[in-house]
């Protein structure tokens, strides 16, 4: 019925897929608090009705968007050392959750994860377990970059810093209530450092990740893996 409606009036038919990018695309704009089974059924012209042919509820909804978040992940290639994979899964991670920030939060709780988000997993430990890190090693490993990932993830989402223009206005906005002199060790870090030409506070993001590294080679090789 619907997919005979669809066609009369032009749409495409109506498939999870769509439902499913459609979804995204809204918490992508408006976050996920924004995103309703009502409001998802507007935008793609259906009753709302319609789309429970195609998820469940709004759990299986949220389930389904999380999987597609974790198909855009790369993941670890067979041929690079453990060390490589860990470095590029960390870089194209951070690259996904800076396009979908309502994803933070929900990627590692989902009670009933898809397809996508297994083999993400399955894959990070076995490229751990062949690189000789034993069960325990894999589970602290998985854990700090994890940390590292999401955490950093959701600072940088929550400054909402993206230029130099938009530190120096963020600056301007800490100190403008206080006197100069008030915090000397902050005021000499942010005019120094922060505010110098080329400043990426993103740019931290791939230093912090190859600390977080060397010191899970260094816990391998104490360990005797």
């Amino acid at each position: 019925m619907t997919t005979s409606k669809n066609r009369a009036s032009g749409h495409a038919p109506l498939t999870r897929e769509r439902v499913l990018r459609a979804a995204i695309s809204q918490a992508d704009t408006v976050g996920l608090e924004g995103l309703s089974m009502r409001g998802l059924a507007g935008v793609l012209k259906v009753a709302p009705m319609a789309l429970y042919r195609h998820v469940a509820n709004r759990e299986d909804l949220i389930d389904a968007m999380i999987d597609v978040v974790f198909g855009e992940v790369v993941l670890p290639s067979g041929g690079a050392d453990w060390k490589t994979a860990m470095r590029e899964r960390g870089l194209s991670m951070r690259d996904v959750l800076t396009r979908h920030p309502w994803a933070i939060g929900l990627m590692e709780s989902r009670r009933h994860p898809g397809q996508a988000n297994l083999r993400h997993h399955d894959a990070v430990i076995g490229k751990l377990r062949s690189a000789r890190f034993d069960v325990a090693m894999v589970a602290h490993a998985y854990s700090l970059l994890d940390s590292y990932i999401y955490g950093f993830a959701m600072t940088q989402v929550r400054m909402a810093v993206e230029t130099p223009a938009d530190m120096t206005a963020m600056a301007k906005d800490m100190f403008e209530p206080f006197p100069l002199n008030e915090y000397p060790n902050l005021a000499e870090f942010v005019n120094d450092h922060v505010m110098t030409a080329g400043y990426q506070y993103v740019d931290e993001y791939g230093y912090g990740l190859d600390r977080v590294l060397d010191a899970i080679e260094r816990a391998l090789a104490d360990s005797g893996s």
